[in-house]
């Protein structure tokens, strides 16, 4: 058990350097092609954070481990909503700073969340579920990119989003990064997946379990070191969007990238057990875009709120109560 503690540690570190050098790599490049500069922030660094659960969720769907790969997705977001974005409220709370683009990004996540359950109906995921789920990224990334566009300079989101930028470098220095944060990651997945599978194994329970857990609090690393960053500096919006932003992607890329790599059956549980919690999670996101009785915002009793929920739910799943 000690080896697989090793691979599985081992990869998370693996996951965090390479995320944070694959999104160096690919921000540089992108201001290179001449991107706008705060479409590269809203776009390629939220996507870099989110591509640990990516590159694990293909590892694991190609080794037949389809509830791991699917608990990474659903137990990432739920970690991102309790323990990244309830633990960088208790640090300093948060209030939401009067963005538009980010309230309607909040409103479209739960429609994602709602609509992309119903791929689980059959109890299974498949080839078509992921194209299906791809494709709606894509349209993601298209609304997300014209957004960006038509953000003023002055606009609170776009300003923060530019501190998000990776500096520039030369374009050699840029595609080196980008290839070494890849492979890095690529090495991190298949460590953790190795790691972890073996764990579930030695520790009696299932893929599913182990991907709701280890595995997704292990790949949300990069989001919590943004969003607790973020916070502390006073940039509600980044902390915010971070976490909104990588929970569309784990639900479209990360699972949808399963589905492509390697389709199988899903346990009933998700549906009718992970999936409502992962929805009820997401649902607290809308204090951040609308409160009737003041300003949109959390603070820290809400906090205290979400990551005691969070530790309730990983204490039920480890016992097999869940």
């Amino acid at each position: 058990m000690l080896t697989d503690l090793l691979y599985t540690f081992a990869g998370f570190g693996l996951l965090v350097w390479g995320a944070d050098r694959f999104s160096s790599g690919a921000g540089a490049i992108a201001r290179l092609l001449g991107v706008r500069p705060v479409v590269i922030g809203l776009t390629v660094v939220a996507f870099a954070t989110s591509a640990p659960e990516v590159m694990v969720s293909i590892s694991a769907a190609t080794d037949g481990l389809t509830g791991m790969a699917v608990g990474n997705a659903l137990g990432s977001n739920i970690a991102n909503v309790g323990l990244v974005l309830g633990g960088s409220v208790l640090l300093k709370p948060l209030v939401l700073n009067g963005s538009n683009t980010l309230r309607a990004e909040i409103l479209l996540l739960i429609a994602i969340s709602i609509g992309s359950a119903l791929l689980f109906l059959d109890g299974s995921l498949d080839f078509f579920d992921g194209i299906a789920l791809v494709a709606a990224l894509a349209m993601f990334l298209y609304w997300v990119a014209r957004k960006g566009k038509e953000l003023p300079p002055n606009d609170p989101l776009a300003e923060e989003a530019m501190h998000e930028l990776p500096p520039e470098m030369p374009r050699w220095r840029a595609v080196t990064t980008l290839l070494i944060g890849f492979v890095t990651l690529l090495l991190g997945a298949e460590l953790l997946v190795t790691g972890a599978e073996n764990l579930a194994r030695a520790m009696g329970v299932s893929d599913l379990v182990i991907g709701l857990t280890i595995v997704a609090i292990g790949t949300s690393l990069p989001e919590f070191a943004v969003s607790v960053v973020s916070a502390l500096r006073g940039e509600s919006g980044i902390a915010i969007g971070n976490v909104v932003g990588s929970n569309v992607f784990n639900l479209l890329a990360v699972i949808g990238a399963a589905g492509l790599a390697g389709p199988g059956p899903v346990d009933a549980t998700v549906l009718t057990v992970h999936y409502p919690i992962m929805l009820l999670f997401t649902l607290t996101l809308l204090r951040l875009a609308y409160n009737p009785f003041g300003k949109p915002g959390m603070g820290r009793g809400t906090g205290f709120l979400l990551l005691a929920g969070f530790v309730g739910y990983q204490i039920l799943l480890l016992t097999g109560s869940l």
